[in-house]
């Protein structure tokens, strides 16, 4: 398992138009719960779902059947919890935690709620010959574009078709996640587009993780938007539940999340300065915690974990 993937602040966006494009979107959406939405047959993404089928009523005029929302037996974490982020290896967790993330290969924590972290947007190093050739992201010489910081090559996100084969390999550990009994999971590199030398989209990247939504919920599963604080205010659009956020403290970034998942985000610090920001206006409203930006185990020389 890789050190934490720390969000890049460079270019966050892309271009001023591609969020003006997303935020019009998203207003279009606004007062609709399109989380809730059954998951489409065919799964491909901006394809709106097929009406529902008319009933007949005593007068004979048609009345649209009730669909079953699929988040209805989505469990969220715990508001103002105390938590872990051991994404770089399971340990027993400390007294007074509830809310645990452990990365995908490994168990949940007994009695506590879990969160899954799963790679979605980006091939670890070990994985990359997993991938099918043509699934990961290419340059106009066939050069596969790579996350320099970790070694990572980006996946090929740009179309539909696309969207959907990267969706289905993620939802196989999806399901394991499922399997294992994790509560929700947690997607990892939602940012990526930023680092994808302007060959995806922050409207990729949402339309793709609205498929991974999708899934998670017919699996009973919750789904966080990690990072990525520029596209918090899509969740109509992508249908997610909470956000994990990394050093949202440190860069004044809680706001914004906390308001738009309704203060149900977990924070990671992984500093000092960081956690007493982020405990100073958010101490007694959001889930914090300090770890080292390794988020290494109890008995590493690395090792910290702080909750103040």
């Amino acid at each position: 398992m890789p050190p934490v993937k720390r969000v890049l602040r460079a270019g966050v966006l892309g271009t001023a138009t591609a969020l003006a494009g997303l935020l019009t979107l998203a207003g279009c959406d606004s007062g609709k719960n399109t989380s809730a939405s059954p998951k489409s047959p065919s799964r491909t993404s901006g394809t709106p779902a097929e009406p529902p089928e008319p009933v007949a009523t005593a007068t004979g005029s048609p009345k649209p059947k009730p669909r079953p929302d699929p988040t209805a037996k989505v469990k969220l974490p715990p508001l103002h919890a105390g938590f872990d982020y051991q994404i770089g290896g399971a340990y027993p967790p400390a007294a007074g935690v509830r809310i645990v993330s452990r990365d995908r290969s490994s168990s949940p924590a007994p009695g506590l709620y879990n969160i899954c972290y799963v790679n979605a947007f980006q091939a670890q190093p070990e994985e990359r010959g997993q991938w099918p050739a043509d699934l990961l992201l290419r340059d106009a010489h066939g050069k596969v574009v790579v996350d320099e910081d970790w070694n990572e090559a980006l996946l090929d996100i740009r179309t539909p078709a696309k969207r959907e084969r990267v969706a289905a390999r993620v939802d196989r550990w999806i399901d394991d996640c499922a399997r294992k009994g994790f509560d929700a999971v947690e997607p990892d590199n939602f940012d990526s587009y930023t680092r994808s030398r302007k060959l995806l989209t922050a409207d990729d990247a949402a339309a793709f993780i609205r498929l991974l939504s999708e899934h998670a919920h017919t699996r009973h599963l919750a789904i966080g938007q990690k990072n990525t604080v520029e596209l918090a205010g899509l969740r109509s659009r992508t249908g997610l539940d909470f956000a994990v956020a990394e050093e949202c403290g440190e860069y004044d970034e809680c706001g914004e999340y906390a308001k738009a998942f309704h203060d149900r985000v977990v924070v990671v610090e992984y500093t000092d300065s960081g956690l007493r920001k982020a405990r100073s206006a958010f101490g007694d409203r959001l889930s914090i915690v300090r770890r080292d930006v390794l988020v290494s185990t109890p008995g590493s020389a690395d090792y910290v974990r702080k909750t103040r």
